[in-house]
């Protein structure tokens, strides 16, 4: 009986995160409802696995926390430099200019 209610506890989490991603005010507050929502998942999946009685269930909440987790960096990375391609080589290179100071 306590699993069904954190379960149902951790899908009402998921829609107030899934509101959020909708309306968030900010581009940073919408990945950030984003991460939470793949959390949360996880968390599901890890219950559901509990009460059907298969823990090989939790190896499968890993690997999606894992995807969770390398998805939201290449997120922020894309709108922080707008690329996912122009990594670390560009930072070294002596032919660009210099920017202004402010």
């Amino acid at each position: 009986m306590m699993y069904v209610v954190a379960g149902i506890a951790i899908l009402l989490t998921m829609g107030m995160a899934l509101a959020r991603v909708m309306a968030g005010p900010t581009l940073y507050d919408r990945i950030l409802a984003t991460n939470v929502f793949g959390t949360k998942t996880v968390l599901i999946i890890a219950v559901i696995g509990f009460l059907v009685g298969r823990p090989e269930f939790i190896d499968i909440a890993i690997v999606y926390a894992l995807i969770n987790f390398i998805g939201i960096v290449a997120i922020l990375k894309f709108f922080e430099y707008g690329s996912f391609g122009s990594g670390s080589q560009d930072l070294g290179r002596e032919d660009k200019q210099p920017e202004e100071p402010r």
